[in-house]
């Protein structure tokens, strides 16, 4: 099979889920181990990466690894290999594999891991439960001759301006005329130098989150025939690219809290839950959290859940969840293995649709600490 740069394929990766979004501080997110400068066929995507996981992407080929849980989460005062932790860095290090994490900005993320649980829960009507990143919009009007306006509105929307909800190529105008005259030294595409040129123009406005803005200047730059074009540059209040942490919808069918746990057992794969609430009241409205969600009761409530489905839950947390109505199902911090089945199938597609050769695998390794009995 053929190989792809490691760069290339987690530039895939950052198209859709970027560290920027990171909600965590110091979130030890990207390249933890080794070098993506090197040729990549294959790529395990794991929850975790213990000994067993390192093992399995030796035996199947791989040359990197992405993982959920970064392998290093805490600055390391040394490297010793005499330690657990030591002798799996240098087994990784000693076969050539680099490891790479996602962790909160893949929580984040669009079709991440919180998306990924409420595909699983099968929760209708989604939305964010508690907003972490957003952007500005900006506006550029810019002012360009009649006969030229529509090739650089498609410039522009090429670019990404004007993309507004489930819209794009959105641009308003206006006509007027423009007044100038060029100066010695100057290149004008109309007029002449010295004289005074009035022409029929266009202005043309479109809004773009504020992290398109190089990418729309110069795309306006390119198509724009003057050598010196005028155009305006605002900073709106308005937000754009709104996403967060853990996401609240509504089930097809209400059901008892009981039936709702047993459907949280089947869709998540696990043996059992913890469960805090009245069994037999009716849940609607969900909210889910992957891993740790034990600071988000209050936002579940906020936002109108009957039950908040989340990992980890501590004894106190249960009870002022409890003290406020909300019904808990902690299905452990685990179910977050879900996005090794959707970071595969995600990443096959970007890579594909970018022709980059290579094959993402996942890992077949349980990395469940906790035995149930």
């Amino acid at each position: 099979m053929k190989s792809t740069n490691g760069n290339a394929i987690i530039q895939q990766f950052e198209s859709w889920s970027p560290k920027k979004i990171a909600c965590m501080e110091d979130d030890p997110i990207g390249l933890a181990i080794g070098t993506l400068n090197k040729d990549v066929s294959k790529v395990l995507v794991t929850l975790d990466v213990n000994e067993q996981v390192a093992d399995e992407a030796i035996a199947k080929g791989c040359e990197l690894i992405i993982a959920h849980h970064p392998p290093i989460f805490r600055k390391l005062a040394n490297l010793r290999t005499d330690t657990p932790a030591g002798k799996l860095y240098e087994k990784l290090i000693k076969h050539d594999i680099a490891v790479y994490a996602a962790h909160t900005n893949l929580d984040v993320a669009e079709g991440g891991v919180n998306d990924l649980l409420a595909d699983a829960l099968q929760l209708e009507n989604r939305e964010i439960l508690e907003k972490t990143y957003h952007e500005n919009l900006m506006k550029l009007a810019v002012f360009v001759p009649d006969e030229f306006s529509e090739t650089l509105r498609l410039a522009l929307a090429k670019a990404g301006a004007g993309h507004i909800g489930d819209y794009d190529a959105c641009s308003f105008s206006t006509n007027g005329q423009g007044r100038f005259r060029p100066l010695e030294g100057a290149d004008p595409f109309i007029g002449e130098i010295g004289e005074m040129e009035t022409t029929d123009e266009e202005k043309i406005e479109v809004v773009f989150p504020k992290s398109a803005k190089n990418k729309v200047l110069k795309a306006m730059l390119n198509a724009h025939p003057y050598e010196e074009p005028a155009y305006d540059l605002y900073t709106l209040a308005v937000e754009a690219n709104v996403m967060g942490l853990g996401r609240v919808g509504t089930l097809k069918e209400p059901m008892t809290l009981e039936r709702f746990a047993e459907h949280v057992k089947t869709q998540l794969n696990v043996p059992r839950v913890r469960v805090v609430g009245d069994i037999n009241r009716l849940i609607s409205k969900v909210a889910v959290v992957g891993g740790d969600g034990n600071k988000y009761i209050h936002a579940a409530k906020r936002a109108g859940a009957d039950v908040f489905v989340t990992g980890d839950m501590y004894f106190h947390v249960a009870q002022d969840a409890q003290s406020i109505g909300l019904n808990i199902v902690d299905p452990g911090h685990h179910v977050e293995k879900v996005m090794i089945k959707g970071v595969a199938e995600k990443m096959n597609k970007l890579c594909t649709e970018a022709n980059l050769s290579v094959e993402f695998i996942q890992s077949e390794i349980n990395t469940e600490p906790f035995i149930f009995i």
